[in-house]
């Protein structure tokens, strides 16, 4: 838990030409740690790691760690579906200087067992800071089981999970549970375990930290919350969260194919849901 309660997956914020707006990315980035965030998570799932080359993949990485405020984390998305370009961008994020590393199982390729251990002693193996691992089969095809999990905590470097499957929502021994889902935020902090890597954090951060800071009212905050959770799920992620940000007044920009922006019905269930919690009023002050 030294990285953080709350690590938001922050965006990356493009330009009207679809070019990462640096300008933008920094002021969001204060933002965030501004309003509830212990750090951010750069150029991963987010932050549409999959359509940024690697020159500005870790040039996002590089402004994150450059600008992170005093006493804030960052956690630098490295994975692939390629075992020797996972291990080079852990590499070259480690010599970036962030504070660990969020590597993904390998998609698309679908390792067996073997495989995703393999994959992972050779990630650890490339850098000297904390390695956390992010189970999402729903992207990767691939799950890991909770024993799979206690058996990638053996491996040096290898210290914490995003969980992301919420069925297999679980302690395990020697990891550090994040949830990797908002909608299971409050059942992991009820659990012990570590906190979340976040997408609501970009707009409810403070409301995520008063679950944190207020553990009495915390079921109360979650229920809140949950249609909140919903409106951030209405398409693929991260089109809605750039689309509220947007209403809200920051440039996060648009997406980039083969992501497309999110339509009137989608934004509409956005645009509600800040509309019900006062965002949009107090934006327009």
């Amino acid at each position: 838990m030294a990285l953080g309660t709350i690590l938001t997956a922050i965006v990356t914020p493009f330009d009207s030409s679809l070019q990462v707006d640096e300008e933008s990315f920094v002021a969001l980035h204060r933002h965030l740690c501004e309003h509830g965030s212990d750090g951010v998570v750069a150029a991963a799932t987010t932050g549409e790691a999959a359509t940024l080359t690697d020159e500005e993949h870790l040039r996002v990485v590089e402004l994150a760690v450059n600008e992170k405020p005093p006493g804030t984390t960052v956690v630098a998305g490295t994975g692939s579906n390629d075992t020797a370009h996972a291990v080079w961008m852990t590499e070259k994020a480690t010599e970036l200087g962030v504070d660990a590393v969020l590597v993904v199982t390998p998609y698309y390729v679908r390792p067996n067992r073997r495989g995703i251990i393999r994959h992972y002693e050779e990630v650890a193996r490339a850098t000297d800071k904390p390695v956390i691992l992010y189970n999402i089969p729903s992207r990767t095809a691939t799950d890991m089981p909770n024993d799979l999990l206690a058996e990638l905590a053996q491996i040096e470097n290898v210290t914490g999970v995003k969980q992301a499957n919420n069925d297999n929502l679980a302690l395990v021994d020697g990891l550090d549970i994040y949830a990797g889902n908002d909608d299971i935020f409050a059942r992991t902090l009820d659990m012990g375990g570590a906190g979340v890597i976040s997408v609501a954090g970009h707009i409810f951060g403070d409301q995520m930290r008063r679950m944190v800071d207020e553990p009495d009212n915390r079921a109360e905050i979650d229920a809140s919350l949950q249609e909140v959770y919903a409106a951030m799920g209405v398409t693929t992620n991260p089109i809605p969260v750039k689309a509220a940000l947007n209403l809200l007044g920051h440039r996060a920009g648009g997406v980039r194919l083969p992501l497309v922006e999110a339509d009137e019905q989608e934004l509409a269930s956005i645009r509600g849901a800040l509309e019900r919690h006062g965002l949009l009023e107090a934006a327009a002050r």
